[in-house]
């Protein structure tokens, strides 16, 4: 063999080696050696607006501005524990170091996080504090916000609260953002309105559960046997309000959360008399960074300054916001005035009117 056909042949030799080592990097990153440019997000469910609308494309947004490379492997688990179960355990085989969870059934998620963790993956438990050994907690002070709303019904209700009869409509049992809440309410609730006559949690926070709860409610307690109802949430408040037109009920506030368009509509209209508006975009865009500053090894504190304990670990690095009430006079001081939505989307024929009775163009 000549010197050239030597070099060729060492050339060609050493360019298959690079080769294979390169695909044994991918193959090894595949079975779980480390995906140090892929981020996981699991969402819960896809019956609140908000998740799709807003959370998903603004944290896949925000990380990709942060770091251009990386990528961002999405699921929802549509309400099933074992579904998100699965989507976890995949992104583990694969590879991925960083998870954004929002969880499901936060008490199923312990398990699942341990495990995660002694393999080095860290978990940044998203709007619901999930158990494990999670990294970080990004969310709203829970309890704060179901304060607020217990104020949202006792605002409503006015002078009369003190003999008013409320009807609770809690979410799902599963959801530890659903307990506080609850808690939250019932703090302000309790002595200032003669009683609660009639409380439901409602499994996956379904509209059409709490719809026929609240059908339930008047056929127990008669038209006139209560006089505001709470809402944890404005999914749910749609079906509320649905089963009270039904019913020929007029007049009787009902509370939500999450400032949904069909929300924010209903609260023109005068069928739903206040939401809760959470900055959604500040929560995804903290939570985005943080991802980010896990998967380079940064520290974190910067942006989760405080801390909390869930029920399996103390000191869990955390940042928590604050919300706001709406009703029908503040909805361009909150909603408007952070582009959440614009007039134009809010303002549609059906509501136009109202829209216009209200001061929004």
């Amino acid at each position: 063999m000549n010197a050239t056909m030597r070099r060729v042949v060492i050339g060609t030799a050493a360019v298959s080696m690079a080769l294979s080592m390169a695909a044994c990097g991918k193959a090894g990153s595949a079975g779980g050696d480390g995906d140090n440019k892929t981020i996981g997000l699991l969402l819960p469910e896809n019956k609140t607006t908000r998740y799709e609308t807003f959370d998903r494309p603004l944290i896949k947004a925000k990380i990709k501005s942060l770091c251009k490379d990386c990528d961002v492997a999405y699921n929802n688990a549509n309400q099933d524990t074992e579904t998100q179960k699965k989507q976890f355990d995949a992104l583990i085989t694969k590879g991925v170091k960083v998870i954004i969870l929002d969880p499901v059934d936060a008490t199923a998620t312990r398990s699942w996080v341990d495990a995660a963790a002694k393999k080095g993956v860290k978990v940044v438990a998203y709007d619901r504090l999930a158990e494990g050994d999670i990294s970080a907690y990004v969310s709203y002070d829970n309890e704060k916000i179901g304060q607020l709303q217990g104020e949202g019904v006792l605002n409503a209700l006015g002078d009369e609260a003190k003999d008013s009869r409320v009807v609770m409509i809690n979410g799902s049992p599963t959801d530890p953002n659903a307990a506080l809440f609850k808690a939250g309410a019932h703090k302000v609730l309790d002595g200032k309105v003669k009683k609660v006559v009639y409380e439901q949690d409602i499994p996956d926070w379904s509209p059409d559960e709490a719809n026929r709860k609240m059908a339930a409610a008047i056929t127990s307690l008669g038209k006139e046997g209560f006089d505001a109802v709470y809402s944890a949430n404005d999914g749910m408040a749609g079906g509320i309000t649905t089963a009270l037109k039904s019913s020929g009920i007029k007049d009787v506030p009902v509370g939500g959360q999450d400032s949904e368009l069909a929300g924010l509509q209903r609260i023109l209209s005068g069928s739903q008399t206040f939401t809760i508006y959470k900055g959604i975009k500040p929560e995804a865009e903290t939570t985005a960074e943080i991802a980010v500053k896990l998967l380079k090894g940064e520290k974190i504190d910067s942006v989760a300054p405080e801390t909390v304990a869930s029920k399996s670990k103390k000191g869990i690095p955390t940042k928590l916001y604050d919300a706001t009430i709406v009703t029908k006079g503040n909805i361009k001081d909150t909603i408007l005035k952070d582009e959440v939505y614009t007039a134009g989307q809010i303002c549609t024929a059906d509501f136009a009117k109202a829209c216009k009775a209200a001061g929004i163009k």
